[in-house]
C-alpha cells in the first residue's frame, strides 16, 4: 500500500503487526477456555462418580447385621442405621466393581466415606485434571489441578 502519489506510508505494515498480535491473543484465549472447560468437565464426571458411590453406600447395610439381628436399633422414624465402616466398604466395592466410571479420570482417591447421622452416606472424592492445551498461559497447571467432589445420599 502506498500513500497518495505512490510513496510509502508510515502506516504500511502496522496492520499486519496488529493482526498477528490479535491472532496470538485469540489463540492464548482459546487454550485457556478449552483447558478450563476440560477441567470443569472432569469435575462434573467426578461428581457423577461420587453420586453413584453415595447412592450405593446409602443402600449399604451389612448382611450380618440384618440376618443375625445385630443391627443397631432404628431411630425415631424406624429403618436401618448406617455405620461408617459399612459406608466405606460400600464405596470401595462400588469403585472396584465399576472401573469404567473412573475411566479417563487420573489419580482418583477416596477422601471420605462416612455417615454423619446414621441415615445419610457422605462421599468425598478427589482426582487430578490436566489442561488439554498447554501454552505459556496454562503451563503453571501442566502438572494438573486437583478437583474435589462431594455427594450425600439419604438412606431412608
Amino acid at each position: 500500500m502506498h500513500g497518495p502519489g505512490g510513496e510509502a506510508s508510515a502506516e504500511d505494515g502496522r496492520i499486519l503487526l496488529l493482526a498477528t498480535g490479535f491472532v496470538a491473543l485469540v489463540l492464548v484465549l482459546v487454550t485457556v477456555v478449552v483447558s478450563a472447560t476440560a477441567i470443569h468437565l472432569d469435575r462434573t464426571r467426578l461428581l457423577d462418580v461420587a453420586d453413584g458411590a453415595a447412592l450405593a453406600a446409602a443402600d449399604a447395610v451389612a448382611e450380618q447385621s440384618l440376618y443375625q439381628g445385630t443391627a443397631p436399633p432404628p431411630e425415631v422414624a424406624g429403618g436401618l442405621v448406617l455405620t461408617d465402616p459399612e459406608v466405606r466398604d460400600a464405596v470401595v466395592d462400588y469403585l472396584a466393581q465399576n472401573p469404567r466410571v473412573t475411566a479417563g479420570l487420573e489419580d482418583v482417591a477416596l477422601v471420605e466415606a462416612s455417615t454423619p447421622d446414621g441415615r445419610s452416606a457422605r462421599v468425598v472424592l478427589t482426582a487430578r485434571s490436566r489442561p488439554v492445551l498447554v501454552s505459556w498461559a496454562t503451563a503453571p497447571w501442566s502438572d494438573g489441578v486437583l478437583v474435589r467432589a462431594r455427594s450425600t445420599a439419604r438412606a431412608w
